[in-house]
């Protein structure tokens, strides 16, 4: 179940990334309309409005995908091997899905036409029974369905995943051999997918009014339900669970619910995103939405953690402060720019419960304070980068100044609280260790980084799955016992995590790719 819910949790971020992508392209659109910066000098610029709107349309199809790219998403990270095979036949299998779904539906005699507003109202239904019921379907490419957004891609891919590992190498007798292995995938998704349609449309209506439930009550929590979302997403990190409730807060009902322009849209991060492509958009309900994006991010990220990495520099060993100063430095920059925050959370988190749960509570405090200020920055970066474009180009209407000084007084608080701990409780952060390894920049002196990093893993017969996210290795091993921690650690590597006997994190920070891609490089090369 560990293993599972790793990949789970890694196969989810792909979708992300095209999204926020979107949302900076959002943001540059309507910085561009704001009259506040350039005043009505662009408004009558052809150029300029006909690029918004184009910005505008790519946006929008693009979270029009988002069900698919995350069927396709979890299908690739699912499966071991073949995942171009997986991609095709999740793209597949999510269109008979829903095709499926919407003849069961006919079946009751509904479709679009005896679902609409109108209808309902002419049948007898009040306005809001009417909008309500209307609420619970979709058109997805086309396809008449239950209104299940991502949880349709999820679905999708999780079943497409186990379809291809099942069967992706099953081999047919001699005249029917030309449909065997990769091949034979996607026919069992066609056989198969009317099946899981089937039980989906029976659960998926009760499935949706427990999450609806569960929104409801972080709703119905307010700036609290923040609060918890905030310290849990922190408190999640060492495990990369934290994957798993952010885009469920981002794109499901459980990030929110709102009308706009007459249809449904759901979770935070998808809210935001619709509103900005908007003319005039809501700002109460787009404040809503923020609660759970960076407004809460960047005290702790931009403000605080850089802080806490001028702490450790301040308390390390005379003699060591030269060799942790470059990779302090970069860790702070790399979490005050763009919001990866890992490279300096892997310096403490291990070796100090206390700094850890201290963490975890700020980030709560932070999305807590932000939300009863009226905070209203958006995206999912957290760095100076999305505090920038979508606080302080947006104007004083998202109070960014206040979450600059929130900020600020994170700095203090974070410098203070780090340096009094790592000093009473001794903790052996980096250039505290009489014998510390670390050095400036010291994956750029490995000669052979791929082969380094193998060897360090207990070489090729050890090392079943390589994969990556934003900041670490994932890796299955047959023993995780053999990997030298040690030898990581000269590679370049910030932390070690031993999920089980069998799955191990290598954290890397900025530089995973490299790591990644040079690990699998000589990974097919012995």
């Amino acid at each position: 179940m560990r293993t599972f819910i790793q990949k789970f949790g890694k196969s989810m971020m792909a979708p992300l990334s095209i999204i926020v992508a979107a949302g900076l392209l959002l943001g540059l659109a309507s910085t561009l309309q704001n009259q506040l910066i350039f005043g009505d000098s662009l408004q009558n610029l052809a150029f300029i409005n006909n690029l918004v709107g184009l910005v505008n349309a790519l946006a929008g199809a693009l979270f029009g995908l988002l069900p698919v790219l995350f069927a396709i998403s979890v299908a690739i990270g699912m499966v071991r091997e073949d995942k171009e095979i997986a991609a095709f036949s999740a793209v597949i299998g999510f269109i008979l899905f829903h095709t499926a779904i919407k003849f069961y539906l006919s079946l009751k005699g509904l479709d679009a036409a005896t679902t609409s507003v109108d209808y309902l109202v002419s049948a007898g239904m009040s306005n809001v029974e009417a909008v309500k019921e209307n609420s619970a379907y979709d058109t997805v490419l086309g396809i008449f369905t239950y209104r299940m957004g991502v949880f349709g891609g999820i679905i999708t891919g999780l079943w497409t995943a186990f379809i291809h590992n099942r069967f992706h190498r099953t081999q047919l007798p001699t005249a029917f051999s030309f449909f065997s292995g990769t091949r034979f995938v996607p026919i069992m998704m066609t056989v198969t997918v009317p099946f899981l349609a089937l039980v989906m449309f029976f659960i998926w209506p009760l499935f949706s009014m427990l999450i609806n439930a569960f929104g409801d009550l972080i709703l119905g929590a307010g700036a609290f339900g923040t609060f918890i979302y905030g310290f849990l997403e922190r408190l999640l990190i060492p495990t990369g669970l934290h994957h798993i409730l952010n885009q469920l807060i981002r794109f499901t009902p459980i990030g929110g619910t709102a009308m706009i322009d007459g249809q449904q849209v759901s979770g935070a991060l998808t809210i935001f995103n619709t509103l900005l492509m908007q003319e005039n958009p809501d700002l109460d309900l787009m404040r809503q939405a923020t609660r759970f994006l960076t407004q809460g991010t960047h005290p702790f990220m931009v403000f605080g953690l850089p802080a806490a990495c001028f702490a450790m520099y301040r308390t390390a060993f005379l003699e060591n402060r030269p060799k942790v100063k470059g990779m302090l430095l970069a860790a702070a920059l790399t979490s005050f720019a763009t919001g990866i925050t890992e490279p300096i959370e892997f310096a403490f988190i291990f070796i100090s419960p206390v700094l850890w749960i201290f963490h975890a509570f700020m980030a709560g405090l932070s999305f807590l304070i932000n939300t009863l200020l009226g905070v209203m920055i958006g995206n999912a970066g957290g760095g100076l980068i999305d505090l920038m474009l979508f606080g302080v180009l947006r104007g004083l209407e998202t109070k960014w100044y206040l979450n600059v000084i929130v900020g600020i007084i994170y700095a203090i608080v974070y410098y203070n609280v780090f340096k009094f701990v790592i000093i009473k409780m001794n903790l052996k952060t980096p250039g505290r260790d009489a014998e510390t390894d670390l050095e400036e920049a010291v994956s750029e002196t490995v000669s052979d980084l791929g082969n380094a990093i193998m060897d360090a893993l207990g070489g090729k017969e050890n090392i079943l799955e390589i994969d990556n996210c934003i900041s670490r290795l994932r890796l299955v091993l047959k023993d995780t016992g053999l990997a030298d921690e040690k030898k990581l650690k000269a590679t370049g590597s910030l932390g070690v995590i031993k999920i089980n006997e069998e799955n191990l994190q290598v954290v890397y920070g900025t530089k995973v790719e490299k790591a990644a891609a040079e690990l699998k490089k000589a990974y097919k090369s012995q």
